[in-house]
């Protein structure tokens, strides 16, 4: 096993002065005494601000409320509409029919058929026309930026959805219901709950639900290598004979790698196994604080490139199948470019899922991606040397506050209902950190100036671009993605005109992944685009694209195969004369890191 040591000097920051990205770069700096006190102050306003800088939100009111007020005739019909709504509030009040107002898409609260009976319905209604106001009145304002717009109704979702009457035990029917129902046991089982929450959430470590190794990541095999950044896990090959090209999959590192290897009947890791190849898997370091210096580039050459080198040496394959998930897709896109310049040609394949290139339609996230938030944000994780993983659950748990907050407060705590966790809720309980310099690297380079679509970024000191990629491509988008939507997924088919297989399956970021072959009501559609064919807008490619039933993994295999040899006997696990022996049982170590 090697250990190597690489310049803490990141590439990144060697941009040419037109670079947008050059002029803010992360480097080890010398923090004057004024700048430190400044820092240590942002660091202590986020434990306040659930890490939102106040600036930022204070720049977006004002944006949005100047520009409101130089638009008279739009406040008057603002006003026309909230007096029409309390004209039909007081008529629903003394009994009279009006229509309903649909609550937004995928708003489960006021499903109870008794959300139709009084006084509920008249909760419901204010409540609905309320947020039907303040978004008209936040939103498709003249001349605010885009980016405070998102900003602005994000805050007024946030508030109203503080107060919804759904939160209220005495205003929601489903409460009610279950107390008078259960003679009040609903009542005493949700104050256990919270109790039991309370009592977890002041331990400084929580216990899954499943434990990795035990219940979930057992598939097995080895790790045959590691060092400061990752282990690499060969998994033994249950079939007598392997495609001589291998898969390296390349995990996302804000959560563990084991979405890929969850329970046995899920496990893309097991299912590639099973169909003759063998697969290699990333298993990242959990970083502390010191490990803050760590850089986006490290994360690629002791990552990425480390992993290759580990596995061109354990199978002495010509070729091999990269495969990226997320971030780790994205950063899989950027040492396949930099191979690709280097005349590097390892690579038989590269296969994206649920993982960005392009920036500029980053979903929910870029609410978040602002250069006063950013600020803040390095603030931040410059006082503790990363991002800790209870300020990252709390950003996603805002995103979608109906889902991960209030509706789970109502049932667990109001209504008393026991959780019970499966792999993949238990997996997405196990968050790891951010270390400081990359993750603000990542966010500025990427999600801000969006230097890998437009030829800014660089690695190993040069220039990268996704144009330069030549070997296959299989891409995977998802439905219902928040974090990664499918348009912004879809965005390869500009930066790279080679050939591309393009897959839009059912579900979400995790779950559309998560689709086993036999998993009930999935579906997908799936596309070949030839090096000469013409762009298609996704909307066209979404209708000449015919949906399937059924898991798109074995479509992904029919694509490895097009683009393997002959089968061949399996390699040994670890090749110690390389420099590579095999150490302990898969999952490893790195994966219990807390």
């Amino acid at each position: 096993m090697t250990t190597d040591t690489r310049p803490t000097k990141s590439p990144l920051t060697d941009a040419t002065p037109t670079s947008p990205a050059a002029s803010s770069p992360i480097t080890h700096e010398r923090v004057s005494n004024t700048d430190a006190m400044d820092r240590a102050l942002h660091a202590a306003e986020a434990k306040f601000t659930a890490g939102l800088s106040p600036v930022g939100l204070a720049l977006a009111w004002r944006d949005w409320a100047v520009h409101l007020a130089n638009q008279p005739a739009r406040r008057m019909d603002l006003a026309r509409r909230a007096m029409e709504d309390w004209a039909a509030i007081g008529r629903i009040a003394l009994g009279v029919a009006e229509p309903r107002v649909p609550p937004c898409p995928n708003d489960h609260r006021f499903t109870h058929p008794r959300w139709d009976e009084m006084p509920y319905r008249l909760y419901r209604e204010q409540f609905l026309r309320a947020e039907r106001w303040w978004h008209e009145a936040t939103t498709g304002i003249a001349g605010v930026d885009p980016a405070h717009e998102r900003i602005v109704d994000f805050m007024a979702r946030q508030a109203l959805d503080a107060i919804a009457p759904s939160n209220s035990a005495l205003l929601n029917p489903e409460v009610t219901d279950a107390a008078r129902t259960s003679q009040g046991q609903s009542v005493r089982d949700g104050l256990k709950n919270f109790i039991q929450d309370s009592a977890v959430a002041m331990r400084r470590h929580k216990k899954l639900p499943l434990e990795p190794g035990r219940d979930v990541a057992v598939t097995p095999g080895r790790v045959v290598y590691r060092n400061r950044l990752i282990e690499l896990i060969q998994y033994a090959p249950p079939t007598k004979t392997v495609r001589p090209e291998p898969v390296l999959i390349v995990p996302a590192w804000i959560m563990k790698y084991y979405i890929l290897d969850l329970s046995p009947g899920n496990s893309l890791v097991r299912y590639l196994t099973g169909q003759g190849y063998t697969v290699f898997m990333m298993s990242w370091h959990n970083p502390n604080a010191a490990d803050r210096d760590l850089s986006l580039d490290d994360y690629r050459s002791d990552g990425v490139m480390a992993a290759l080198d580990a596995v061109s040496a354990i199978t002495k394959a010509k070729k091999i199948h990269a495969t990226g998930y997320c971030l780790g897709g994205t950063l899989l896109s950027i040492a396949a470019a930099a191979m690709a310049r280097d005349n590097d040609n390892r690579l038989a394949s590269l296969s994206l899922f649920a993982a960005q290139t392009d920036f500029t339609e980053a979903g929910e996230l870029q609410l978040f991606i602002t250069e006063a938030q950013l600020a803040f944000l390095e603030d931040l994780m410059w006082r503790q040397g990363y991002l800790d993983t209870t300020q990252m659950a709390g950003a996603f748990q805002m995103l979608r506050s109906n889902d991960l907050i209030w509706s789970r407060m109502i049932r667990r705590y109001f209504i008393g209902e026991q959780e019970h966790p499966n792999d993949l809720m238990s997996w997405n309980e196990d968050a790891t950190r951010m270390p400081y310099r990359m993750h603000a690297e990542y966010l500025r380079h990427l999600f801000l100036h969006n230097d890998l679509a437009e030829g800014r970024l660089h690695a190993g000191g040069q220039p990268v671009a996704i144009s330069d990629i030549t070997v296959p491509i299989f891409v995977v988008g998802t439905e219902r993605d928040h974090i990664a939507p499918w348009h912004s997924v879809y965005k390869m088919h500009m930066l790279n005109r080679g050939p591309i297989t393009f897959v839009l399956t059912s579900g979400g970021h995790n779950a559309g992944i998560v689709s086993e072959p036999g998993h009930p009501h999935r579906y997908f559609s799936i596309r070949y685009r030839a090096p000469d064919e013409r762009y298609l807008a996704p909307e066209d490619w979404q209708r000449e694209a015919a949906p399937k039933d059924g898991s798109w993994w074995p479509e992904f295999v029919n694509f490895l195969d097009a683009h393997s040899g002959e089968a061949v006997a399996p390699p040994p696990i670890g090749r110690e004369e390389a420099g590579y022996p095999a150490l302990e049982a898969a999952p490893g170590h790195y994966i219990h890191e807390m």
